[in-house]
């Protein structure tokens, strides 16, 4: 490779699109560095706090995409402080100033503010792509600059965010020169929209591939924005519902006839069963269907639809789908990938909800099923040890019992050995959430099988510290590891605190470990940041060092600690 000009090389780089293989490659060589510092566009930072904006521009002068994490992972869970932190503001500020290219934003978990959209629309005259995953603090008046500002924007997609609607007139905020839109996903908006805007948007958009709409779009504006863009791939409404014998029900039939494209269908926060015949032209080319906001399809007609689905490679649903439900899917969908079933009431019984039998039966019928998440009333050992065997390709495995410490309902024993024939048969599985009542056994299984794991969650597991050590010392490759309600203490924390280095973070909550064994780690590892997390005024920060920490999230940082930490949060 000596012999190659650093040109040649720097064009054989632009082919490695991993991020941990461009790390990897920096590492080579001096010139191997200065020439991927130079070339690399794409940037992803799994915590916001571990880099500060101005380093990451000097390690990166012609970043043009970049992926931002802000709250931990169990912000999802309610368990991090609302004000806890996150915020987008400096790393915009100095994108700006420094005059960076910046052309994609992905963001999760952080805090927007109107402010900070206002200074991206106006700062960076290629921008293209705005993803909001999990965010919060913004107003529609900070998409509205989005859309007037950005001239070139091909991409706005908004999931799962916290938006308060000052006016519903953002979308009339594109200048009549915006035929650029790719994606346009905004269903996580409560407010009304101005359809007029929305139909002259799509109608100008002769590229739009991906438009996902909230419940204030009405039926028959899907049926003329349809009849406008018979190109989409993939398609999201948020209300479904109408008189199946009106003419506009018959003429939003013949749109979606015309929509041979789609291959992607979700949403459907409003729905009448009686409407979905209209659907099935185009469910025979779906590959993606996501019902997980669909209550009120349940029964005969959501098997039905099912049906009519056979090549799925990825399904989002509620589990009111039932275990019956679920063996129709196994016998239609012989290409499911992923498979997601979701809590339709996680605080209630749930006659319909699934159990053990569902996931046998998927396993069953679906042997490339690779990625799972399945929240149920009930496991079984020879369920998991039937699934295992059924599906050896599992990446990501996650299994929620709504009843987290309930026990093998038919021998009464802990669920100890299903999760290991997991572990054990799954030789590529990254991601791992347990459930159900657990002993150390299972740790010592991940410890020595999970050889590929980089994120383990846990919750109300465990008997001892050694649970916690086996994981840390079997998992090489672990980078996220969460744990919540565990018997886990000192001893487990300060066994091998060079571990930490090379994961990304580790987060504990009630668990046993006391404010001196984090001011001990705090001073053997001073690049580590250890944060402890105080919502709830039951711990004051100066009392002694036997006191039990509630929160504690410890994370890797080349940088000070943070300036913007709240008074609840003590930054050792």
């Amino acid at each position: 490779m000596n012999y190659f000009p650093d040109e040649v090389i720097e064009h054989i780089f632009d082919f490695i699109t991993s991020h941990k293989d461009r790390n990897s490659v920096s590492l080579v060589c001096k010139s191997w560095y200065k020439i991927e510092r130079y070339s690399r566009q794409r940037v992803f930072i799994g915590n916001c706090y571990s880099i500060s904006p101005e380093r990451l521009i000097a390690r990166f002068p012609g970043l043009k995409s970049l992926t931002l994490k802000g709250k931990p992972h169990f912000a999802d869970f309610n368990l991090v402080p609302h004000d806890w932190g996150g915020f987008l503001d400096p790393w915009i500020k100095a994108l700006a100033k420094n005059r960076i290219g910046l052309e994609e934003l992905r963001l999760k978990r952080m805090v927007v503010s109107d402010e900070s959209l206002e200074l991206l629309s106006k700062s960076f005259v290629n921008f293209k792509s705005l993803i909001l995953v999990n965010c919060e603090g913004f107003t529609t008046d900070g998409l509205a600059a989005i859309a007037a500002n950005c001239r070139n924007l091909r991409e706005l997609d908004l999931q799962e965010n916290e938006v308060d609607d000052h006016r519903g007139h953002w979308l009339s905020c594109f200048p009549e020169s915006c035929t650029s839109l790719v994606s346009l996903n905004f269903a996580c908006l409560k407010g009304e929209i101005n359809l007029a805007a929305l139909e002259r948007l799509v109608t100008r958009s002769p590229n739009l591939k991906s438009l996902r709409l909230n419940r204030s779009v009405p039926l028959d504006t899907l049926q003329k924005l349809l009849m406008r863009a018979p190109q989409l791939l993939d398609l999201g409404t948020g209300s479904y519902v109408h008189d199946p014998s009106s003419e506009a029900y018959n003429e939003l039939k013949a749109a979606i006839q015309k929509c041979k494209s789609i291959r992607s269908l979700s949403g459907f926060l409003e729905v009448a069963p009686r409407c979905m015949a209209a659907i099935y032209p185009i469910c025979a080319n779906l590959t993606f269907l996501n019902l997980s906001y669909a209550p009120g399809l349940h029964g005969n007609a959501l098997t039905k639809l099912i049906q009519h689905c056979n090549k799925l490679q990825r399904l989002w649903i509620l589990d009111c789908i039932g275990d019956k439900g679920l063996g129709v899917v196994a016998s239609t969908c012989k290409e499911l990938q992923e498979l997601r079933v979701f809590p339709s009431d996680p605080y209630g019984a749930g006659n319909a909800a699934v159990t053990e039998e569902g996931l046998v039966l998927i396993s069953a019928g679906c042997p490339k099923l690779n990625s799972l998440l399945y929240f149920c009333q009930q496991m079984t050992n020879a369920a998991l040890i039937t699934v295992a065997k059924n599906c050896p390709n599992f990446i990501r495995f996650r299994l929620c019992i709504l009843e987290p410490t309930k026990p093998d309902p038919v021998t009464n024993l802990p669920l100890d050995e299903g999760f290991g024939a997991i572990v054990q048969s799954c030789k590529g599985l990254k991601r791992l959430s347990l459930s159900g009542l657990l002993t150390d056994q299972v740790f010592l299984y991940i410890g020595m099988y999970a050889e590929q794991l980089e994120m383990l969650s846990i919750a109300f597991a465990g008997e001892s510290d050694k649970g916690m050590l086996y994981v840390l010392n079997g998992c090489k490759k672990l980078r996220k590891l969460e744990i919540r309600d565990c018997p886990f203490g000192n001893a487990a924390l300060l066994e091998d605190v060079g571990k930490y280095e090379t994961m990304r973070s580790l987060w504990m909550s009630s668990c046993e470990v006391t404010l001196g064994a984090c001011k001990t780690l705090a001073e053997k590892m001073p690049r580590l940041k250890v944060e402890l997390i105080n919502d709830s005024d039951q711990m004051e920060f100066n009392l002694d060092d036997d006191q039990k920490v509630e929160k504690m999230y410890l994370y890797r940082s080349v940088v000070g600690h943070r300036e913007d930490a709240p008074e609840f949060v003590w930054i050792l």
